[in-house]
């Protein structure tokens, strides 16, 4: 991989801010900036004088008059002998209690959360007395510590958080929202509590604003769910405690809440969504991901219908090595170049050096095209036509996000050969067709096909196509998938040629098309709403979850056989159905989790439905609900699926047309970008890149001046710039 690039510091100390002797080289390698990096978030980390305490740094650091939404943090490390360690970081001005923190925590029995040791603050975190900050519990690599966090801190009322980066003369300045980014990506689950402003309230009052949960643990306590461990610390309640909050969380009410709505923060809420739907795991290496069960169900039902699809085709499965030789890598100039920023190269073996370097693929033209060499020698073994189903990796430094932006993911990727450039180009709109069957047959994403321009195509190729998804909530496109015409470049290069019939030698002409688990992300983004995913029934791994309400009058043991039957009867429908009989969860915790996963129906089951032999059905995207009889149930069901796919997808396509706005003047243009809309102008052809460099010039130096902005970060994985998407295939 590339070196990380350099952090963004502050070329001169902020107004008020007192310059140090610190140098940027200092700076640059402290281990919270080295860290930032790595994970691609933006943050700025400036020096100054050296403050123990948030009152020396309120007097000695002040923040500028004019951007009084920025806040330094107070923080507390303390220790439970029983429950462990916790990390409290609030605004300065807060009033901490620490018995109604540990009443707020549900800590049970006796609670004496007291000032830790310096010396098991630097065992643990890595740093010294008044050089914590909340960023320094990614050196809690045995995850002891339980973080704490003033939910003033992520309101919208504040927009930037400084805090030590491990040492007490520097501050890092992160936006909430990056806060709890960086939080999720080294897999720290904080806790957020409310913490009064000092003399706001009595100290009576404090214990009882900050016990709002009954003394039961906050919704977003990590392992609220899980038995504490030994040694885990962290205040986590025995399995006991555990399973009566479980039983005692209200109807529609869960443990396990997203923290963020869709329209109001919608990064944070996508990470939410990803994880407590149990889809994502991260992972110690920055952007790469676990797929969960959840998530891989989908990727293989995408799996299964796309096998079925490409066989049609008389395309056969194969698998070529995950690596690749520097000579091969850049035998094609213009390929390669696409590529190099980001190659990952294996250098050693053990403690050897290796003679040469190995890629590790980025895409597989480089590593299929020798093969198709030796293989073709005549027009009879035209047309050649392979698919493999993969991993790839691109070393991306900008941010990366989970089944969106990654350095490794799963995709299929097709290669072909042919005699003809119009067979060719057959292939390449039968691949591209396949990919509008992914996202709007399956996945109910409505897509706009189109052809790349000459310069947003492959590098190396003849000539791409794609199709684009639209995001409402952000108001951008994403590239769906892309099928791409190679031409003869690949066939010179790699000396694939053929005997035509009158003996005359050919060089082939290719095709490759590739489509990834970005599907999923996209699909969530568009779908998902402020309960969680909503999946469509094509690819949903459940399409019905059944729900009994059990009761001391109406047990499990008289509700289950019931259940039992209608779970027969679904199955024998041809549905993907689960009887959840869990006894230690409620129905209400049952119907927020099931919700948050996504999926499509709920059949509701009581003991007046047992008597009246019948059942509740809700449906996940409209809410509605309806009973049926036993006896029609599975049917009628069976028969919703179609029905909730057409209308998820009819739901998406007239959000989608609504932001699709024809301009044919300038001034129109960038003020029509930044009403979220996909616009759809005059194009003066392939051969103007000068133009089109120019839209992009200009569109961000307008769009910059509009937010009374000076630059943006060039390691943002999105640009206020307009970005050219497609020419449609279906023109005006």
């Amino acid at each position: 991989p590339s070196p990380a690039p350099p952090s963004r510091m502050s070329e001169e100390a902020t107004e008020g801010i007192a310059a140090m002797s610190v140098s940027d080289s200092d700076l640059s390698s402290n281990p919270i900036v080295v860290k930032l990096d790595d994970l691609g978030i933006p943050h700025r980390t400036y020096s100054h004088v050296p403050c123990v305490t948030a009152e020396e740094l309120v007097t000695n650091v002040p923040l500028d008059p004019a951007t009084t939404n920025e806040t330094h943090t107070k923080n507390l490390f303390l220790k439970d002998k029983k429950h462990g360690l916790f990390l409290l970081t609030v605004k300065p001005d807060a009033e901490v209690n620490t018995k109604a923190v540990g009443k707020a925590l549900g800590l049970e029995g006796k609670v004496n959360l007291r000032l830790a040791t310096e010396e098991l603050l630097n065992e643990t975190l890595g740093c010294a007395k008044g050089c914590v900050g909340p960023l320094a519990v990614m050196n809690d690599t045995e995850k002891k510590v339980t973080l704490v966090l003033d939910e003033r801190l992520l309101s919208s009322d504040v927009t930037k958080i400084h805090s030590h980066p491990l040492r007490n003369d520097a501050s890092t300045v992160l936006t909430p929202a990056d806060l709890r980014a960086f939080l999720d990506k080294v897999g720290v689950e904080p806790t957020v509590l409310p913490f009064p402003r000092q003399g706001e309230e009595k100290e009576e009052e404090g214990a009882a604003n900050a016990a709002k949960w009954d003394g039961k643990a906050p919704a977003n306590r990590p392992h609220a769910d899980k038995p504490a461990k030994k040694g885990g610390g962290g205040g986590q309640p025995q399995q006991k405690k555990d399973n009566k909050d479980r039983k005692t969380a209200k109807k529609g009410e869960t443990l396990l809440a997203l923290r963020w709505k869709k329209s109001e923060n919608f990064a944070m809420w996508y990470s939410d969504v990803i994880v407590l739907s149990e889809m994502i795991s991260y992972y110690d290496i920055s952007g790469c991901y676990i797929l969960r069960p959840w998530s891989y169900k989908i990727w293989e039902y995408i799996q299964d219908w796309f096998n079925v699809k490409i066989k049609e085709l008389d395309v056969e499965n194969a698998y070529f090595p995950l690596f690749v030789s520097q000579d091969r890598l850049e035998k094609e100039k213009d390929h390669v170049e696409g590529f190099a920023p980001e190659v990952a190269w294996v250098t050693k073996s053990g403690d050897g050096t290796l003679a040469k370097p190995i890629a590790v693929r980025p895409t597989s033209e480089t590593i299929m095209y020798p093969a198709f060499s030796d293989w073709i020698k005549s027009h009879r073994d035209l047309p050649l036509k392979l698919n493999q189903w993969s991993n790839v990796v691109r070393w991306e430094f900008k941010d990366p996000t989970p089944f969106l932006r990654s350095r490794e993911f799963l995709w299929q990727e097709g290669h072909t050969a042919h005699a003809s450039y119009d067979d060719a180009n057959v292939m390449v709109r039968q691949a591209l067709e396949l990919y509008r069957g992914v996202y709007e047959d399956l996945l109910a994403v409505p897509v706009i096909p189109g052809y790349k321009t000459e310069k947003e195509k492959f590098a190396g190729g003849y000539q791409t196509t794609t199709v684009e998804a639209y995001i409402p909530m952000s108001g951008r496109a994403i590239q769906g998938a892309t099928s791409h015409n190679l031409g003869q470049n690949f066939g010179k290069m790699f000396d694939i040629k053929y005997q035509d019939e009158k003996g005359e030698s050919q060089i082939a002409w290719q095709t490759s098309w590739g489509l990834t688990t970005r599907t999923i992300g996209v699909m969530i983004m568009v779908h998902g709403d402020d309960s969680g995913l909503v999946l469509p029934p094509a690819i949903a791994p459940l399409q019905a979850v059944i729900v009994p309400i059990v009761s001391k009058k109406c047990t499990m043991e008289q509700l289950g056989p019931y259940c039992d039957k209608i779970l027969a009867s679904l199955k024998a429908a041809g549905l993907r159905a689960k009887f959840d009989d869990r006894e230690m969860y409620n129905p209400g915790w049952k119907y927020n989790h099931w919700e948050q996963k996504g999926v499509p129906v709920r059949i509701e089951v009581g003991p007046r439905d047992m008597e009246g032999e019948q059942a509740r059905v809700v449906v996940r995207h409209s809410g509605e609900k309806a009973d049926y009889k036993l006896d029609v149930l599975a049917d009628t069901v069976k028969g919703m699926m179609d029905g909730i796919q057409a209308a998820m997808f009819a739901k998406a396509k007239a959000t989608r047309d609504e932001h699709v706005t024809k301009v044919t003047k300038w001034e129109e243009f960038v003020p029509e970008l930044e009403k979220n809309n996909l616009v759809l102008t005059p194009w003066c052809g392939g051969e103007h890149k000068d133009w089109e460099e120019w839209v992009k010039d200009k569109s961000r130096e307008e769009s910059l001046a509009a937010r009374g902005e000076e630059g943006e970060d060039e390691r943002a994985a999105t640009s206020v710039a307009a970005k050219t998407l497609c020419i449609p295939f279906d023109q005006p």
